[in-house]
């Protein structure tokens, strides 16, 4: 019983699946995934997002502008706080400061991240937080802008685990990918080892990294089975443990208790 904490599933290429979004839901169940969070990147594509998860009771979705984006329409927090009453969102986001795609640290990212922050609170959800190359100016955002009372996930982790301590001070989790799994990323391998279990969390970031041995291909929300795998090897964890407690930490962050 797995929970994908962090996918894309209506950016998954279907052609792999004959064309069916149902065949691929099959083909996660298969997997042992129970549970999965389909992330919002733009205000443009949600309504598309939201109609493809509205039907699956094992799928929710999220509201939210990528830091990366940067020729897209800017969000509000009334907007924002508007999508989060839509049945199924489940968290604001996702948001951040990405520094490595977007060298010059522009101001729009830095005040994008703080309008989501002040939609989580407003509307009382947590926060879906993409950081790289980012570090003191997501750390020092969260805590200007008092994100610690509504939490989130630092998804798809790969910083260091200083900044991964410092964020759980911050009430926040944090997600691992299948980067785990690469063989170059010993330092991810190193700052996983020592995350509190009750402050972990998988995921898939499908359909992108998919874990060895399908690294380089199209990745699903099924595979988040083996960043599980890896984690448990890494930690000398058992596998049903470290899954039991992912599951329970997703469900309680996005309030599926």
């Amino acid at each position: 019983m797995f929970f994908d904490s962090h996918c894309h599933l209506d950016r998954i290429d279907l052609a792999d699946y004959e064309g069916d979004f149902d065949c691929l839901i099959d083909t996660i169940a298969a997997e042992g995934v129970t549970r999965m969070v389909c992330i919002g990147v733009d205000l443009d594509s949600f309504e598309a997002m939201h109609a493809r998860v509205a039907g699956l009771p094992q799928v929710w979705c999220t509201a939210g502008v990528h830091p990366d984006y940067a020729d897209v329409r800017e969000p509000t927090v009334d907007e924002l706080c508007r999508l989060a009453q839509r049945d199924k969102v489940v968290a604001i986001g996702e948001t951040g400061l990405d520094y490595f795609h977007q060298p010059d640290a522009p101001d729009w990212q830095r005040e994008r991240f703080v309008t989501h922050i002040a939609a989580a609170r407003e509307c009382r959800l947590p926060l879906v937080v993409h950081t790289r190359a980012a570090r003191d100016d997501t750390l020092d955002i969260l805590r200007r802008q008092q994100a610690a009372e509504v939490g989130g996930v630092l998804h798809c982790f790969t910083e260091d685990w200083e900044m991964a301590r410092a964020a759980i001070e911050l009430n926040f989790y944090i997600s691992i990918s299948g980067i785990v799994t690469f063989g170059q990323a010993q330092n991810v391998r190193d700052m996983a080892r020592r995350i509190p279990l009750e402050r972990l969390l998988i995921e898939t970031d499908s359909p992108w990294l998919s874990p060895a041995p399908h690294r380089g291909k199209p990745n699903h929300p099924g595979r988040v089975r083996l960043v599980a795998e890896k984690l448990a090897e890494i930690r000398d964890e058992p596998l049903d443990e470290l899954a039991a407690a992912t599951f329970a930490n997703a469900s309680r962050l996005f309030g599926l208790d």
